[in-house]
């Protein structure tokens, strides 16, 4: 049976740049089966699925569901829910997390500061505080969005739990379908497509040590596609692997091409030309979908900046 990230990966479409867009995540379990829309069509009130969509919209929260791999049978609502939140700008990365009884409690956040990288409001609102156990891997597993999610990220899900993974959740969304199955790495923000058990255990390792693998990486979900495919080319370039050191300060231009600006905490800085391509021969975005030709982020260029001289004192 052909799907679409049969083709795409027939086809090697390239991963960077296809992450999803969100400096601040915010996490909430909702056991049960999920809808294509899911904050909306699950087991969570849709008014409050509604209210929480309209106070992150513009704010740069992403609002995502997740549950515990395994079987989902509706039992009702819980007595408990776990929440994350999460800011993956570098500089100032940090995940916490909270139990609560009643979702609607999530309305009391300051969504602007949460957006901004403040946690107090988190904290303040929920009784949370910062997580302390394993890095937080968030398989897509919405088989409703698409079937390549179910049918792929599912599996990876139960292997991970299986084996011992504390951090592994399933979520409801993260793009990129036809990649497939796609994970999420938090505090990070790392995204990755075609993940395999091996390799995500290898990426959680490495968060706990403070590196990024940069195989199988779609980017880091604090930047826009130009600057996510930018700041991989350059960890490439210069062989960085720690995390948190590399910012993408400046993007010029616009499609079909871009000149990214990605900063080093040590004071160097690359230029780096992106253009827009597009995925040839077309192949479906999506399970069901028309034949398309998606969007990709080229790297054209990759330079380091030579600073100025600095005039000696007399």
């Amino acid at each position: 049976m052909s799907t679409c990230t049969t083709a795409s990966r027939h086809l090697d479409e390239p991963l960077a740049g296809t992450a999803a867009t969100a400096r601040t995540w915010l996490l909430l379990e909702q056991p049960g089966p999920w809808g294509a829309k899911a904050l909306t069509s699950s087991h969570l009130d849709p008014a409050l699925g509604r209210a929480l969509e309209a106070a992150a919209a513009d704010n740069g929260v992403r609002i995502a569901l997740i549950r515990r791999p395994g079987p989902h049978a509706d039992f009702g609502p819980p007595a408990e829910r776990r929440v994350y939140a999460a800011h993956t700008a570098p500089g100032n990365v940090w995940l916490h997390g909270a139990t609560i009884c009643d979702p609607e409690q999530l309305l009391d956040l300051d969504f602007t500061a949460l957006g901004k990288g403040d946690p107090h409001t988190f904290d303040a609102s929920l009784g949370g505080g910062p997580h302390t156990g394993d890095p937080l891997a968030l398989v897509c597993t919405n088989g409703k969005r698409d079937r390549c999610c179910a049918l792929l990220g599912r599996p990876l899900a139960a292997e991970l739990a299986a084996s011992g993974v504390d951090g592994a959740w399933e979520v409801t969304h993260l793009g990129g379908h036809r990649f497939s199955p796609t994970l999420l790495v938090l505090p990070y923000g790392y995204a990755y497509g075609r993940a395999e058990a091996h390799a995500v255990k290898e990426i959680l390792q490495g968060v706990r040590e403070g590196r990024v693998v940069t195989e199988g990486c779609r980017g880091n979900s604090a930047w826009e596609r130009p600057g996510q495919a930018a700041e991989l080319a350059v960890r490439t370039a210069a062989r960085e692997h720690t995390a948190d050191v590399l910012s993408v300060v400046r993007t010029d231009g616009s499609a079909p091409r871009w000149e990214v600006t990605v900063a080093h905490a040590d004071g160097r800085v690359w230029r780096v030309v992106v253009a827009q391509g597009t995925s040839l021969p077309p192949r479906p975005e999506s399970c069901g979908s028309p034949l398309g030709s998606p969007a990709r982020m080229d790297v054209v260029a990759v330079r380091e900046l030579v600073p100025a001289a600095v005039p000696m004192p007399c």
